[in-house]
């Protein structure tokens, strides 16, 4: 591991940890909000309650992620991260790091592990910097609690499990893997405005106190934690979304006032923002693109289907190999959701093809409502031409009969 810095809890103050939860909370949003200007409440939102829920780490099952992007330099993903790290419960931050590295880091204290933050993280993830599968395989693991590494030791002629659960924010130009991104608060920065202004951050001088801040914050979580242990918020998500969000809302729960109700706003606005922008598979692209392609049709020739995917200028349908998207490259991929091509009866004879039933299943499981008739790149329509004269019967008039391909 590399340029890191380690912050050690400081001592609490004395006297008994304070109730006003709210109020407490407030103050981390003022002093977020102080250095680094967020995209919206909902991000604030977000942010504040990821920096608490980093202080009640024995109580959760999962450790959601926290992953700042950006598309550009100078958006203030790392001016975030720091701010982060000065109020997040015991950080260590890195600009590079090996999976030993963060093993070791996180076993030193298995029941209390540090934040780790991991700035760049696009120099580690990124298309250059190879696929770092077994980071990313720790940081997935590390969402849940019990999801340890396995290592054989020799010197010991033993199996050993490393630990891997621990909070975690990565900040970075760009996406994370899709699957650190799925168990993550995604916060999606840009560059200040014309007349946006907030304050300079100088370490020296305001780090102090940000830490008296994070030691507030500490005690007040800590003196709670049973509570937070057995909370069951109702959560507006299902699902990974809400073993991510569900230990942000039982902060927020704790400590009321207008929390509670913003938090569970956040939950929604950011997990639908996140999977709006969300990298879709090849499959799951193409089963959309084909619901949109079927428009009313109860039937289409693969020909026909094919000719309506290629024609959409958006899709990638048209240049996916050295001649587009072929019959045979329709069916390997479709096939994948047991969707198998038939024999069409035709005015015009026999044609391989598919049926709006082949898909339907498919389509509730794997496609949103959401893109029912939509494009799932770019927003758009894809165009409907008219079925070449060879392929042009209704789906009143195409038959089935016998057999897959």
């Amino acid at each position: 591991m590399t340029a890191t810095t380690s912050h050690v809890q400081p001592e609490l103050p004395d006297g008994d940890a304070p109730t006003n939860g709210a109020a407490l909370l407030d103050e981390v949003r003022a002093a977020l909000a102080r250095y680094v200007i967020l995209p919206d409440e909902h991000a604030m939102t977000g942010v504040v309650l990821w920096v608490a829920a980093t202080h009640a780490m024995p109580a959760w099952t999962h450790a959601p992620r926290l992953v700042i992007r950006a598309p550009e330099k100078r958006c203030g993903k790392s001016r975030l991260l720091d701010i982060t790290e000065s109020m997040s419960n015991r950080p260590l931050m890195t600009v590079n790091a090996s999976p030993s590295a963060v093993y070791r880091s996180i076993g030193l204290l298995p029941s209390d592990p540090p934040t780790l933050l991991l700035d760049e993280a696009d120099t580690i993830f990124g298309p250059k910097a190879g696929d770092n599968e077994d980071l990313r395989g720790l940081l997935n693991a590390g969402h849940q609690r019990g999801r340890p590494a396995l290592r054989y030791n020799a010197a010991a002629n033993a199996v050993e499990p490393i630990e891997t659960f621990a909070m975690a924010a990565l900040a970075g130009i760009g996406a994370m893997p899709d699957t650190i991104e799925d168990r993550a608060v995604v916060i999606r920065m840009r560059r200040r405005a014309p007349g946006e202004s907030v304050a300079p951050f100088r370490s020296r001088r305001d780090a102090p106190a940000l830490d008296r801040l994070r030691s507030r914050l500490h005690q007040w979580v800590r003196a709670n934690l049973r509570d937070l242990e057995l909370a069951t918020p109702d959560m507006p998500v299902e699902d990974r979304a809400a073993d991510t969000w569900e230990p942000l809302v039982a902060v927020a729960d704790l400590a009321g006032g207008h929390w509670p109700e913003a938090a569970r706003a956040a939950t929604l606005a950011l997990t639908e923002t996140r999977d709006a922008n969300a990298k879709q598979s090849t499959q799951t692209r193409l089963l959309a693109d084909c619901r949109a392609a079927f428009g009313d049709a109860e039937a289409l020739p693969s020909v026909a289907l094919l000719d309506r995917l290629k024609a959409d200028p958006e899709a990638p349908w048209a240049t996916y190999g050295p001649n587009g998207l072929t019959p045979v490259r329709l069916g390997n991929l479709l096939r994948e959701f047991d969707i198998t091509s038939r024999n069409l009866r035709l005015q015009t004879g026999q044609a391989k093809g598919y049926t709006r039933a082949d898909f339907t299943d498919a389509w509730a499981r794997y496609c949103t409502p959401e893109t029912t008739h939509d494009s799932t790149a770019g927003g758009g329509k894809p165009s409907q031409p008219s079925q070449p004269s060879h392929t042009n019967e209704t789906a009143g008039q195409a038959h089935l009969f016998g057999g897959t391909a």
